[in-house]
């Protein structure tokens, strides 16, 4: 480095945490590249200017900072540039229970961002988490309390002002387990109610129970339930008004067919192009491909490749792509016969050709799984534990030491959910190889899940379960709710107090060294102990008009149109 960036590089370090400076470190030194640093420093609280500073004077671009956090209109746009007015149409597949924000689970998540906001916005596309309603955070240096200041002149729906009242007011509810929040699944074990603090009118404070170096994605549209709500706010009513602070406001919604929305002429973030979005539901994939096809819809939220062939590598339409976290698991009941033997379940794992379902199934679109949460965008993983592989050999032998010499027998429930049918026809197909019979239940979701809880619930109490995964930006979720022993959506009632360890070491960690150090452990003990199985992880697919332009998904699935623009 010459003396004067060096020199530049030091001024900017003086005033920085020691997380801060240890990521300046890390990318000075070409352990990680300008999108990882990117990423981890925005997570840390660092703005984008002083991101961009720092990477000019370690000899990258400070314009790529820029971009990353330019507004999503840059996706996809057109060179006449944004057109005002017009309604969106939008094909979706149906949610299956009233849109509550304290405990949708499924596509209804898509609907909480239609009128309501985050603290922070976690893009797949940008890859880094942006500023919304809060304008930034950081924490206390060892990642204990983290302190967020709050977007001021924010107005809800009813011309009420957003404050930090409601934030608290919000974050107390999700994460108080009385109300069997969906949002526990992140929250548990890492924030209580009695930790959200008001420090004042636009300033909250989140004091952990135990340190947690990714706390920003916990508070973000990560945690898809933590929409900001009125203090006060009924959930059970929620669905009535869909009282939020977004750019669109509710006009009308109802069950099973759809939805409508209207510009909200006082959004903070100024006018949006549309004058109106409106959401059609559907039962599967296959019609909304058809809608869009036939131009009743102009953009389908997220599809599968397998079945939308018709609309990849077609200039009628325009298809927005990208890397994700989105898996499918299989849980396997580790407390009953045949699966409490982890030499069964290994086998389970050696039977699946996941190239061959990577090519089939997603067209290409997808990495193969490693059985463990650590997905190939995830900079925190270690590259050097080695993929399994298809061994059907192994596997019998595995059996047969099992005692099970003339093969198993076991019920797989799975849901009617994009390419998931036929995931479970595929496990079936090659399982049957190694001597495992699976007998398919494949269900609607609002019979899959039931009531998601244990006990109610054929994702959750099944031998063996497959279920999808929205896209995280951090795996902290994907390591706690299915896989620790008190996990609230842990179906294969795993319960390994090393592993349990391991996870709370790996959340501690503030730096990236000890992040994959832990990492590394924790995928090597999942390999051996194989509770779930992660055959694949699926890009993001997201397909619209060719007139239709700034639509910014993300895999979760959910979709931000405020930049959105027909023409």
């Amino acid at each position: 480095m010459m003396p004067a960036k060096r020199n530049r590089l030091d001024q900017l370090r003086a005033d920085r945490s020691e997380v801060e400076n240890h990521y300046i470190d890390e990318l000075a030194a070409g352990r990680i590249g300008r999108r990882d640093f990117l990423r981890r420093g925005a997570v840390v609280g660092m703005s984008s200017a002083l991101m961009g500073m720092i990477l000019e004077a370690c000899g990258s671009s400070s314009s790529s900072a820029s971009s990353s956090a330019s507004s999503a209109s840059s996706i996809s746009a057109s060179a006449g540039g944004p057109k005002v007015g017009g309604t969106l149409r939008l094909a979706l597949l149906a949610p299956g229970a009233q849109i509550n924000p304290l405990t949708t689970n499924d596509t209804g998540n898509v609907m909480l961002m239609q009128t309501g906001e985050y603290l922070i916005f976690d893009s797949n596309l940008q890859l880094r988490l942006v500023p919304a309603l809060a304008t930034s955070w950081s924490h206390n240096g060892d990642g204990t309390v983290w302190t967020f200041k709050l977007r001021q002149g924010v107005k809800f729906h009813d011309g009420s002002p957003m404050t930090a009242d409601d934030v608290v007011y919000t974050f107390q509810q999700n994460s108080d387990p009385h109300n069997a929040a969906n949002a526990l699944s992140a929250f548990q074990g890492v924030l209580t109610p009695s930790g959200v603090v008001k420090r004042d009118t636009y300033t909250v404070e989140f004091h952990l129970e135990a340190a947690n170096g990714n706390f920003p994605y916990l508070v973000s549209s990560d945690n898809y339930n933590t929409i900001i709500v009125p203090k006060g706010t009924d959930f059970s009513k929620w669905q009535s008004t869909f009282m939020g602070t977004g750019g669109f406001k509710l006009q009308s919604y109802t069950q099973n067919q759809g939805a409508s929305f209207v510009r909200n002429p006082d959004w903070w973030g100024g006018r949006t192009y549309l004058d109106a979005t409106r959401f059609v539901f559907y039962g599967g994939p296959s019609p909304q491909v058809l809608a869009l096809q036939g131009g009743q819809v102009d953009v389908i939220v997220q599809f599968a490749a397998a079945g939308g062939e018709a609309l990849l590598n077609n200039s009628s339409y325009n298809i927005v792509h990208y890397e994700a976290s989105v898996h499918r698991e299989l849980s396997l009941r580790n407390d009953l016969p045949p699966f409490n033997d982890a030499r069964v379940r290994r086998a389970v794992a050696l039977s699946l050709n996941r190239p061959a379902m990577v090519n089939a199934l997603l067209r290409g679109y997808g990495q193969v799984g490693n059985d463990n949460p650590f997905a190939p965008q995830f900079v925190s993983r270690d590259p050097s534990v080695p993929q399994r592989v298809q061994d059907i050999r192994q596997a019998r032998q595995l059996l047969t030491a099992a005692g099970h010499a003339n093969g198993v027998s076991a019920p797989l429930y799975t849901e009617i959910n994009q390419e998931m049918p036929l995931l479970a026809q595929a496990i079936k197909g090659y399982a049957a190889d190694a001597g495992i019979n699976f007998n398919l239940h494949v269900e609607t979701q609002d019979a899959y899940f039931g009531k998601s809880t244990f006990g109610n619930s054929d994702w959750l109490d099944g031998e063996a379960s497959l279920v999808d995964y929205g896209s995280r930006g951090v795996p902290n979720v994907f390591l706690e709710a299915p896989l620790t022993s008190s996990g609230p959506w842990n179906a294969a009632r795993f319960r390994n107090p090393t592993y349990d360890r391991l996870v709370r070491d790996y959340i501690a960690a503030v730096d990236l060294q000890s992040q994959r150090r832990v990492a590394g452990q924790i995928e090597r003990l999942l390999l051996e102990e194989t509770p779930i199985v992660i055959p694949y992880w699926l890009n993001g697919l997201t397909a619209t008009a060719a007139n239709v332009h700034g639509v910014n998904p993300t895999a979760l699935p959910q979709i931000d149109v405020t930049r959105a623009y027909i023409g």
